[in-house]
C-alpha cells in the first residue's frame, strides 16, 4: 500500500503550541493525528488518518471482557538536519503480529503498517524535537471491538497508531526485589506476547514492592523462583567481573528489540556475553564476594536502566560504583545510532 491510499482528514488546528515539550510528564501528551484501521467481513479495511480523540466502542466489545488487545513500544528520533529515523522498526512489526497469533487476533498487513507509520510521523514530524534524549514514542496496538460476550475469539479489531512526545527517561535510583512469590508469566502461556494483561497482571505485586521501599520487581521462573529472567517491563542483564549474562528468550520473556541490540554492541566490543538461565543464587553470591558489577534493565522507553541495589530472602545487597560501567558505554552507543550521530554498521536506522 502506499500512502496515497490512506483516507487522511487533518486537523482544522494544531495544538501543538498549547504544549511545554520542556516538561513532559511520559505518555501522557499526544501529538493531533492518529492512525486507525477496521478489520470487518474477514478482511482489514482501508486505513484513515484522523485528528487524535476518543473512540467510540461497544460496552460488549470483546476487549473488556476477554482481554483480546496487544500493543508495541517504538521510537522516532529526529537529528540535527531534521531528518526523522525509526530503530528497527522491522522487529516490532513481526513482534506485534507474533503477539496478535498468541491471542487469536488476525495479522496486520506490512504494506498497511510501514504505510501508515510513515505518513503518521511526517504528518506530526514538527512535533518530534531534536537533541539527544527528545524522542517520539509511538503506541501501535489492536484490540477486539466486536459487540459480543460469548467467550470465543472475535471478528472485528481496531488497529490504530497513535505519537507521544518524550523526553529522556530517568528513573532515579532503583531498587529491585527479587520476586519469590509472584510470577509475572508461566511456562505455555503470553509471556513472551506484549499483550496488555501481562501488564494489568504485574500492577498489584509491584505497588507491594513499592510500599516496601523497591521501584521494581525482577520476575523468577513460575515453577521454582529460583531463575531470573525479567526486571518489570525491561529485560535485565548482570555484570559478573567483565562478564555479561542475560536470560535466555522463552515463552515467558519478551524478545526485547533493546535487549538483542546491546548483546550485538558487547559483543562487538569485546565483551563475553552468556545467554543462559541465572539462578538467584549465583547473583546473591557473586555480590558478596564484590564479583557482580552491575545490573541494568534494558527497554524502549528506558534504553538501560541501571540498578544499584537488589533484595531476596530477607537480605539487601548494595552494588559498587563502577567507573567506566556497561551500562553508559551501552546506552551512549545505541542511542548514538538512534540520533545519527555515528555511523550504523548494523543497518537499524530507517529513514522516514
Amino acid at each position: 500500500m502506499s500512502t496515497s491510499n490512506i483516507q487522511i482528514i487533518p486537523i482544522e488546528q494544531t495544538k501543538i503550541d498549547t504544549v511545554d515539550f520542556n516538561n513532559l510528564v511520559f505518555g501522557t501528551v499526544f501529538t493531533d493525528h492518529m492512525f486507525e484501521c477496521e478489520y470487518k467481513d474477514g478482511k482489514w479495511q482501508t486505513p484513515v488518518i484522523k485528528p487524535y480523540g476518543d473512540i467510540s466502542v461497544s460496552p460488549s466489545a470483546r476487549v473488556f471482557h476477554y482481554g483480546q488487545a496487544v500493543f508495541e513500544g517504538m521510537k522516532a528520533y529526529k537529528d540535527e538536519n531534521d531528518d526523522v529515523f525509526l530503530f528497527r522498526p522491522d522487529e516490532n512489526f513481526k513482534r506485534i503480529n507474533k503477539s496478535s497469533e498468541r491471542l487469536a487476533i488476525p495479522a496486520f498487513p506490512e504494506d498497511y503498517f510501514f504505510a501508515g507509520l510513515k505518513e503518521l510521523l511526517t504528518i506530526d514530524k514538527d512535533w518530534i524535537k531534536k537533541g539527544v534524549g527528545n524522542s517520539m514514542y509511538i503506541r501501535p496496538f489492536v484490540v477486539a471491538t466486536q459487540p459480543a460476550i460469548s467467550a470465543s475469539p472475535a471478528e472485528e479489531y481496531k488497529f490504530m497508531i497513535i505519537l507521544s512526545p518524550a523526553q529522556a527517561y530517568y528513573a532515579g535510583e532503583v531498587k529491585v526485589l527479587f520476586a519469590e512469590k509472584y510470577s509475572r508469566a508461566a511456562d505455555g502461556g503470553v509471556g513472551f506476547a506484549k499483550a496488555a494483561g501481562n501488564y494489568a497482571a504485574q500492577f498489584y505485586p509491584t505497588k507491594l514492592a513499592h510500599e516496601q521501599g523497591y521501584q521494581q520487581i525482577i520476575w523468577t521462573d513460575a515453577s521454582t523462583h529460583e531463575y531470573l529472567e525479567e526486571a518489570g517491563t525491561m529485560n535485565i542483564f548482570f555484570r559478573v567481573g567483565d562478564k555479561l549474562l542475560t536470560a535466555p528468550n522463552n515463552d515467558r520473556i519478551l524478545d526485547g528489540i533493546t535487549r538483542k541490540s546491546l548483546i550485538q554492541i558487547a559483543r562487538d566490543n569485546g565483551i563475553e556475553v552468556e545467554i543462559r538461565r541465572i539462578s538467584v543464587s549465583e547473583i546473591k553470591e557473586a555480590a558478596r564476594t564484590g564479583e557482580l558489577k552491575e545490573i541494568f534493565g534494558s527497554g524502549t522507553a528506558t534504553v538501560v536502566n541501571p540498578i544499584i541495589g537488589f533484595s531476596h530472602g530477607g537480605e539487601d545487597f548494595e552494588l559498587p560504583k563502577v567507573e567506566n560501567t556497561y551500562a553508559r558505554l551501552f546506552k551512549e552507543k545505541l542511542m548514538n545510532i538512534q540520533y545519527n550521530v555515528s555511523e550504523d554498521p548494523y543497518a537499524w536506522r530507517v529513514k522516514i
